[in-house]
């Protein structure tokens, strides 16, 4: 008998029965084996809403709530955070590694190519009721893209796979900002694509009659840290939802408009992000100055970006490296250690906004269950496991030349996985 094997003993026929333990987990068909007689059809499982079941392996994202632990691809959330973009972040998420510096470049050429929504597109959404509900707005335009995009049938095909990727995470912000806009009664604002990804998003959601938007660069930086850390969240409902109608060989617009339709509820006032209604984001280590987000929800219905309360931690020489695409050096002239902090208000013109947050799709020929990395980090370089709470995967890192996971230069990884989709 095994070591690593659960005996189970049925004391109706006083049957014993042997299940191999693999990952923490047994398989629910080995229960099919316990039977009264021949012609009985087996134990089954209860499990209402999946409160103990694993419903696949994968080495994306691990969350140990009660430790405070949200890891993606083996590194710490708040290293993703501190150091690295959304768009990194979700090449991170999608590929299993950090990019190099050109293949970031390339991605995030790939991703400004296709910012723009089809005209026809453009006049489906205009044809929603004045004062339509703008995640239903998202829902149905982000299903209808499917329409558009014929080739996103060939799910099967790795390239079309990546095709619909990119629209995806390229188009989601138009469309959450044109269904903003058309509920405020404004012109829709066509993407800004000299702008960052965060940036773009703002000017076509408050861009008015200036020739060039030029969005908050602490506002931006917070909405960037925001989709961040709601980039992928294990195994919550609407990645359970994209999976199964990914399972059915759908689309990956109809699997995804599934998903964001599990983020939306009916009642004014309240929007969710994946399992959790968002009030106030809080970051126990301040990011680029920043220590909280606080959102509040108007009588509209509509959620309103209040304020960014801003930490300015003051030293004889203090420097903060952020993003990628963006870097903020501080200084101070004192040597002794002060914090203040301030509430900037942000740049809306407007008393309300309606933010939706995007994340890497589903389809991905990439979700793995092992990874062996050789990643980032000479200040601090993570090494810890990551995987769902059904399989436990080993991923180990060594400090290459960079920095952090923004200039990334080296990274190399071998994955294999028993899931065909990547959730968002």
């Amino acid at each position: 008998m095994s070591n690593n094997s659960l005996s189970v003993t049925d004391n109706r026929t006083g049957r014993s029965y042997e299940m191999p333990i693999n990952d923490g987990t047994v398989r629910a068909m080995d229960f099919r084996d316990i039977k009264v007689d021949e012609e009985d059809f087996g134990l089954l499982v209860y499990d209402p809403g999946f409160t103990n079941t694993a419903s696949c392996r994968s080495a994306i994202t691990r969350i140990d709530g009660e430790a405070g632990v949200l890891e993606h691809r083996g590194y710490p959330i708040e290293q993703l955070a501190e150091k690295s973009t959304y768009l990194e972040t979700a090449y991170l998420l999608i590929h299993g590694e950090l990019p190099t510096q050109r293949q970031m470049d390339d991605w995030r050429e790939e991703i400004k190519f296709h910012t723009y929504l089809h005209e026809n597109a453009k006049k489906f959404m205009e044809g929603f009721q004045y004062d339509a509900h703008p995640m239903g707005m998202l829902v149905g335009t982000v299903a209808g893209m499917s329409t558009f995009y014929r080739d996103s049938k060939a799910i099967m095909d790795p390239e079309s796979r990546h095709d619909q990727i990119v629209r995806l995470i390229a188009k989601m912000p138009t469309i959450a900002a044109f269904a903003y806009r058309h509920n405020q009664g404004k012109p829709y604002v066509y993407p800004d694509n000299e702008l960052s990804y965060p940036g773009n998003f703002l000017s076509m959601l408050w861009k008015m009659s200036e020739p060039k938007y030029e969005p908050d660069p602490v506002l931006q930086r917070a909405m960037d840290v925001l989709w961040i850390l709601h980039a992928d969240h294990e195994q919550n409902c609407s990645t359970n939802a994209m999976r199964s109608v990914g399972s059915s060989h759908a689309d990956p617009y109809s699997a995804t408009a599934a998903a964001a339709a599990i983020t939306f509820t009916a009642t004014p006032g309240v929007y969710y992000f994946g399992d959790v209604i968002i009030t106030s984001i809080s970051l126990a280590t301040p990011v680029d100055g920043i220590s909280a987000v606080t959102f509040s929800y108007q009588g509209t219905g509509r959620l309103d970006i209040s304020s960014v309360v801003t930490t300015t931690t003051t030293t004889s020489t203090s420097t903060s490296t952020s993003t990628s695409s963006s870097s903020s050096t501080s200084s101070s002239s004192s040597s002794s250690s002060s914090t203040t902090s301030s509430s900037s208000t942000s740049s809306s013109p407007s008393s309300s906004s309606s933010s939706s947050s995007t994340s890497s799709t589903s389809s991905s020929p990439s979700t793995s269950s092992s990874s062996s990395s050789t990643s980032s980090s000479t200040s601090s370089s993570p090494s810890t496991t990551s995987s769902t709470s059904s399989s436990p995967s080993t991923s180990t890192s060594s400090s290459s030349t960079s920095s952090s996971p923004s200039t990334s230069s080296t990274s190399s990884s071998s994955s294999t996985s028993s899931s065909s989709s990547t959730p968002p």
